[in-house]
């Protein structure tokens, strides 16, 4: 494990404590994805566990994924969310998602895989190194005191921090469809960095695809996200 520098990693804790308690928020993180798999049957009984973290097909062991999940004050779980560190094998991002990335689709039915696919972009085929995934991002619907109050600004901070302190990456990656990363969600996130027109998703009978955005960190992005004030940013999201 790689610590990252001590005043982003001290500030970034004692501010994202405040405003977890602010928000009546407990974090916990957790390693064992089938107790993760039952815990989203009652979590998030509309979505189930996502390809990406699945242990059926994944070999998912505390040294290269994570989940995370937030409670609130009646231990209601409200947030989840989960890491895991991909096997490149020397490639780089573009050529790995240009083979793969049909194990990293979106929770929906109907998929035509063999239509759908993924265009690498220029940042994408400069990437190499180690990379971590970044998904099964979810908020409790319904719930007005957890969306659009800027707790999300602290909760994809949050998976930054647990990355680096886990396996200081060389890279981080995520998808988004493409009506969520226009509203500015990776911005709010912390995410640096988008790529559109990174995949198409096709789905069986539909002539139109769903186009999803590539986000994407460096290790010193990562490290100025963390070092910024988290209470201004609270502020302009509120």
């Amino acid at each position: 494990m790689t610590l990252v520098t001590i005043q982003s990693s001290d500030r970034f804790v004692a501010n994202s404590a405040e405003i977890f308690q602010h928000y009546g928020v407990q974090m916990e993180v957790g390693y064992d994805f089938e107790a993760y798999r039952d815990i989203l049957k009652f979590a998030r009984p509309d979505q189930a566990l996502g390809t990406p973290f699945d242990p059926d097909i994944h070999e998912m062991t505390p040294e290269n994924a994570l989940w995370m999940i937030g409670r609130n004050a009646t231990g209601e779980i409200v947030h989840t969310q989960a890491l895991r560190m991909l096997d490149m094998s020397g490639l780089t991002v573009a050529e790995y998602f240009s083979r793969r990335f049909r194990e990293f689709p979106p929770a929906a039915p109907g998929l035509d895989l063999a239509r759908s696919r993924f265009r690498a972009g220029p940042q994408a085929k400069r990437m190499r190194g180690t990379v971590c995934y970044n998904g099964e991002f979810w908020i409790k619907p319904g719930d007005a005191t957890l969306r659009g109050q800027g707790l999300s600004c602290v909760l994809g901070r949050y998976a930054f921090f647990q990355a680096m302190q886990h396996w200081d990456p060389d890279h981080m990656v995520g998808f988004m469809a493409k009506p969520v990363a226009c509203k500015g969600f990776p911005q709010r996130l912390g995410w640096m960095h988008t790529q559109p027109g990174a995949l198409r998703w096709y789905f069986e009978g539909r002539d139109d695809p769903v186009e999803g955005f590539m986000t994407f960190m460096e290790r010193d992005d990562l490290h100025y996200v963390l070092e910024l004030p988290l209470n201004d940013l609270i502020a302009l999201a509120a």
